[in-house]
């Protein structure tokens, strides 16, 4: 790998103390607002306020920051595999392949009663969804940049459409359905703490996964025929990322709806901020993109309350722009 590379970027550790500077002062602002302001030295108090903020805005917090977070990461591992700058989530129709998934749980709970159903068929429609994109973007046995990008967008049309007719089908008197279609504008979930806990420790798990992969991803952004070269087994190890980002885009999915955007923002400021290095950019993808959605979480609540906005909409509005920058930019 050469020299440029490897090298860090100058400033690196002062970029890495902002950001945990940042993500604190989201986490602060979330905890507060809402509803009902209830300043910090109010929140372990024992009257109502503050049973509110620990029983109630405490674990949406930790799992907005735990979807967040899974949300990068897997914008992160997209882009890494793909090769491809634009590629993260949502455009590529992993998040709403991981959709339909859940929402055959959600629409159909008879047929699939367990607790696990949910996370593991929103597991199984992002994977299906990321391999069928890849192997679209490889049809004719050469890397082709832009139809990687075509193919997702037309089979995120597609999973779309395919929702709303199971909506139009399994959607009876007996299914929240105004739940289900908030769910799919976005929206963190009201998790327990045991949920929010588990969240948090799988975003942990899957931090400590990508960074396991970094050298072979850092390896395939000189191109496959180099990364051969330097011993990675392309097909297998594309094989072993694409489902670990489908498994992060599913937990996300799972707790969070249809978010878009926050995985093709953070990677790319980051990589900016901290350099090309994946083993570097893990760690701080999964708290910016936390800090992120935490942030964006707050707005939500607090904008027009007691109305939520629904998450869905702000980060299209904030990343919909991002992206026309850098479809300008970038040479598909």
């Amino acid at each position: 790998m050469s020299e440029r590379h490897s090298r860090p970027r100058p400033g690196a550790a002062r970029a890495w103390a902002l950001l945990l500077v940042l993500a604190a002062l989201a986490l602060v602002a979330a905890l507060s607002l809402g509803a009902a302001t209830v300043p910090p030295w109010r929140w372990l108090g024992g009257d109502a306020a503050g049973e509110l903020v620990r029983v109630w805005r405490a674990p949406r917090v930790a799992t907005a920051f735990a979807v967040g977070g899974c949300l990068a990461l897997a914008g992160l591992m997209f882009q890494g595999v793909f090769r491809n700058p634009l590629a993260e989530p949502y455009l590529l129709g992993s998040a709403s392949g991981a959709a339909v998934g859940a929402a055959v749980a959600l629409l159909l709970p008879a047929a699939v009663p367990s607790g696990l159903s949910l996370p593991l068929l929103a597991f199984a429609g992002a994977w299906g969804a990321g391999w069928l994109v890849l192997l679209v973007a490889r049809a004719g046995g050469a890397w082709q940049s832009g139809r990687l990008l075509l193919a997702g967008v037309a089979l995120a049309a597609i999973l779309s459409a395919l929702r709303s007719l199971m909506l139009m089908l399994w959607g009876d008197e007996t299914t929240n359905l105004r739940a289900i279609v908030s769910w799919q504008l976005g929206g963190v979930q009201n998790a327990a703490w045991s949920e929010a806990l588990a969240l948090l420790a799988a975003l942990a798990v899957l931090v400590l996964l990508v960074r396991a992969l970094a050298p072979g991803l850092d390896a395939l952004g000189l191109g496959e025929e180099t990364a051969h070269a330097m011993g990675v087994r392309t097909a297998a190890f594309s094989a072993r990322a694409v489902m670990l980002a489908s498994l992060a885009t599913a937990l996300a999915v799972a707790w969070g709806g249809l978010i878009g955007f926050v995985g093709l923002i953070v990677p790319h400021v980051l990589r900016w901020w901290l350099g090309p290095l994946h083993a570097r950019l893990a760690a701080s993808c999964a708290v910016a993109g936390g800090a992120l959605l935490v942030a964006v979480d707050a707005v939500a609540r607090a904008a027009l309350a007691p109305s939520e906005i629904p998450i869905g909409l702000l980060t299209a509005l904030i990343g919909g722009p991002f992206f026309l920058v850098l479809l300008l930019r970038v040479r598909p």
